[in-house]
């Protein structure tokens, strides 16, 4: 347990809770709801259990309870009271705080307990969209701003990497394919950030067509033997970080040259790189979405 992250800054709480930095302050001082360790230079420093309180009180007031009457409560009251509105309402921010919880002390049994409860009330899509999607692109941000480290995102990221594998295996088994057309996926050189595109391979399977995922860091010119064995591929690429901006207008280039010389073969970008594509001179069989659900409704 001693490598588990066990003091936060005031900003780590900030950035976890969504609860402003100058707010956690005044609580401190008129309610007493939390009290700060010092260091010698008198920065603060929080505990485990003031975020885990902090997250609950945040909870409760997105829930309409006011900030004077949880402090009336006593603590331990405080996340019984929380799993009581839990059961009866949507489930969303207390699965927010339970997931980041299971991050922060890299504790898996308490991420499948909550996958499982969210799975069992909404299935797999609605869970993943609602709840993780979001969750994931937090994550981000933690990373970003160092309020938590790249072991943290990686070990959150690995088991939802493992629920998607386990529900695209359990659809592929009892999926009937309904369509001729074929959809390759896969990722451009070097990229390796994979499960958007993991998720985006799902619905297309879903919706009854053939997926033929490739995966990691594919080379454009390794894509080119799929041509020798089916006329009609709509390629699907996620561009996260690569191609880099000072290249990926060559790299749509270069696909265009080797792949795109029949009709019947397109390709559908996604990706926060997609933004830098220079989309006045895409070919009409490039298309570009913003997100995974505009993507699903042109399948």
């Amino acid at each position: 347990m001693n490598n588990i992250k066990s003091s936060f800054s005031i900003k780590d709480l900030e950035n976890l809770t969504g609860i402003k930095a100058h707010t956690i302050r005044i609580w401190e001082k008129r309610y007493k709801l939390i009290e700060p360790d010092r260091t010698d230079t008198n920065i603060r420093l929080y505990s485990l259990e003031n975020l885990q309180l902090l997250l609950n009180i945040s909870y409760l007031k997105a829930n309409g309870y006011k900030i004077s009457k949880i402090a009336e409560l006593e603590i331990n009251a405080i996340p019984e009271l929380v799993k009581e509105i839990a059961k009866k309402d949507s489930t969303h921010n207390h699965a927010m705080s339970t997931f980041k919880l299971a991050m922060l002390n890299f504790d898996q049994k308490l991420f499948y307990e909550t996958y499982a409860s969210l799975e069992k009330e909404k299935g797999f899509l609605q869970l993943f969209h609602e709840d993780l999607v979001p969750f994931m692109g937090e994550i981000g941000l933690l990373w970003q701003t160092d309020t938590i480290t790249p072991a943290h995102e990686h070990f959150l990221m690995n088991l939802i990497r493992q629920k998607l594998l386990v529900s695209t295996e359990e659809l592929q088994s009892r999926n009937q394919i309904d369509h001729k057309q074929i959809f390759v996926l896969f990722l451009p050189d070097n990229e390796v950030h994979e499960l958007g595109l993991m998720l985006v391979n799902y619905e297309v399977i879903s919706k009854g067509y053939q997926a033929i995922y490739l995966g990691q860091s594919v080379p454009i010119d390794s894509l080119k033997d799929l041509l020798n064995y089916y006329d009609e591929i709509t390629f699907i690429s996620y561009f996260t970080v690569k191609p880099e901006k000072a290249h990926i207008n060559d790299y749509i280039k270069e696909f265009e040259q080797k792949l795109l010389m029949s009709k019947k073969i397109n390709l559908w970008l996604l990706g926060r790189m997609v933004k830098e594509i220079d989309l006045s001179k895409l070919n009409k069989q490039i298309v570009s979405f913003k997100s995974i659900e505009e993507l699903v409704k042109k399948l």
